[in-house]
């Protein structure tokens, strides 16, 4: 039900995209955020992230819809890659922390794999922000469309499953050894 409701906004930016086109699909992110963001409230805390992406849609979202220009909303995905990155690496060179340990606080990993954590979420979001300007400015609207909501979602389920995968190795294991055998 977290999922469904962290993507709400993309799923029905990408319906309204498919069934109206750019700027129904806009005006309808837009509400859906802030139908999301009414929704966490209720059950009982929004995340900065969400605050932040209803942020940035508004901004963007309002400017594509009063200009009429889709140039805007394209750029949302990658500001936001952006901002995610750059807060990543502000708190590990400004302040020492590795804000991921944070949002992970119930993992017991070694300083040195939160710092290589942190640092390969911040190489991720800038790569995710650079592979949306790439095709959003050199493909057509559809195609970005296509590609930030399935391929968006998809490369950071991979890239989390990954670093899950990576990470499994230094956590503790509590549980006594199996017996081999009869």
């Amino acid at each position: 039900m977290q999922l469904l409701a962290d993507y709400f906004p993309l799923i029905v930016f990408f319906i309204a995209y498919k069934w109206a086109g750019i700027y129904a699909a806009t005006a309808v992110a837009i509400v859906a955020s802030v139908a999301q963001i009414a929704w966490f409230r209720w059950k009982g805390k929004v995340s900065a992230v969400h605050w932040l992406s209803l942020a940035i849609i508004g901004v963007f979202g309002g400017a594509t819809l009063v200009l009429q220009d889709e140039t805007f909303i394209k750029w949302k995905p990658t500001v936001l890659y952006t901002l995610f990155g750059s807060v990543l690496a502000v708190g590990k060179l400004g302040f020492r922390k590795d804000l991921i340990a944070g949002l992970l606080r119930d993992l017991d990993l070694p300083p040195p794999v939160w710092t290589a954590l942190t640092w390969s979420w911040v190489g991720f979001f800038a790569a995710m922000a650079v592979a949306n300007w790439y095709v959003a400015f050199h493909y057509p609207t559809d195609v970005w469309v296509n590609f930030k909501v399935w391929g968006g979602i998809g490369l950071v389920l991979v890239f989390a499953i990954g670093q899950g995968l990576w990470i499994s190795r230094y956590l503790d294991d509590d549980r006594p050894p199996e017996k081999a055998g009869p």
